[in-house]
C-alpha cells in the first residue's frame, strides 16, 4: 500500500449510497435544464453522479487535494465538471447559479453562526431569481446524544488498512462534537504501517437559529425535512435537509 493523503482515504471510505441519496433528493427538487453548483462538494461525487444524469454542474470547494480528486471521478465517468477552488465564506470570485448544494455536514465545520449567516447571504447573492438552495446539516440532537462516545473500527479483509473513528462531546461549544479519524496503511506488504489522523470539529444550531439565519439572507421560502427528504421531522431527527427558495 502507497502512502494516501486523509483526503483520498476518507473519499475511498466514504459510504457511497450516501451519495445516491443525495443524488435522489437533489433530482427530486431540481431538474437539468439549470446550472448547480456542488458548494464543499469535495471529491466530486455527487457531482459526477448529477452530470451523468445530464445535469450542469461545477464543485467549489477550499481544498486543492479535494479538487484533484473531483478531477480524477470526473475524468474516469467521462463527464464534465468545472472546478473552482474557493471559501464559502466568500463566492465572489464564482458566476450566478440556478441552483446551489451544500451537503455531509459542511456548514457545519463552520466557527460559528456569523459565519453561518455569512454563507447564506454569499449563496444567495449567487443564486438567481427564485434559485434553489439545497443543504443539510447534523442535528443537536446527533450532536448530543448520538455522536458522544461513539466508535467505529474497520479492517479490510486483506488486513492491510485500518480505520478508527471515535466522536465524543466538545465540552467548549454548546452542541459541538470532536472527531477523532485515523488511519493505519500497511506499507508495501510489509507488517509496517504508516499512521495517517485527523481531529475534526463539528458544531450545530437549535433549527430556529437556521431558519432565523436564513430568513436574513432573503430566503423567500424554506422547507426542512428528515430522511433525505421521506420523513417529517421529529425530536430524534438526526439530520435536517433543508430546500430554500431565494
Amino acid at each position: 500500500m502507497i502512502y494516501a493523503s486523509f483526503a483520498q482515504l476518507y473519499d475511498e471510505l466514504f459510504d457511497e449510497k450516501l451519495y445516491v441519496e443525495w443524488e435522489e433528493f437533489v433530482t427530486a427538487q431540481i431538474n437539468p435544464n439549470s446550472n448547480t453548483l456542488d458548494l464543499a462538494g469535495g471529491a466530486g461525487r455527487l457531482a459526477t453522479l448529477l452530470a451523468k444524469r445530464n445535469y450542469s454542474v461545477d464543485v467549489a470547494d477550499l481544498s486543492t487535494e479535494m479538487l484533484s480528486l473531483a478531477e480524477q471521478h470526473a475524468r474516469e465517468n467521462n463527464v464534465d465538471i468545472k472546478l473552482f477552488e474557493a471559501n464559502m465564506l466568500d463566492l465572489s470570485e464564482l458566476s450566478q447559479y440556478d441552483n446551489i448544494l451544500c451537503f455531509a455536514d459542511s456548514l457545519c465545520y463552520l466557527k460559528d453562526l456569523t459565519q453561518i449567516e455569512t454563507t447564506f447571504t454569499q449563496v444567495n447573492g449567487h443564486l438567481t431569481d427564485n434559485g434553489m438552495f439545497l443543504f443539510d446539516v447534523i442535528t443537536p440532537y446527533q450532536t448530543d446524544y448520538v455522536y458522544p462516545d461513539y466508535m467505529y473500527n474497520y479492517e479490510d479483509e486483506q488486513h492491510e488498512r485500518a480505520f478508527l473513528w471515535q466522536s465524543y462531546a466538545d465540552e467548549q461549544q454548546e452542541h459541538g462534537v470532536i472527531h477523532e479519524l485515523t488511519f493505519f496503511n500497511q506499507i508495501n506488504k510489509q507488517n509496517k504501517y504508516e499512521r495517517v489522523a485527523e481531529t475534526h470539529f463539528e458544531k450545530t444550531y437549535e433549527l430556529d437559529q437556521y431558519l432565523a439565519a436564513l430568513k436574513q439572507a432573503n430566503f423567500s421560502k424554506v422547507t426542512v425535512s428528515a430522511d433525505f427528504g421521506h420523513q417529517k421531522i421529529n425530536e430524534q431527527t438526526t439530520r435536517w435537509f433543508f430546500v430554500c427558495q431565494k
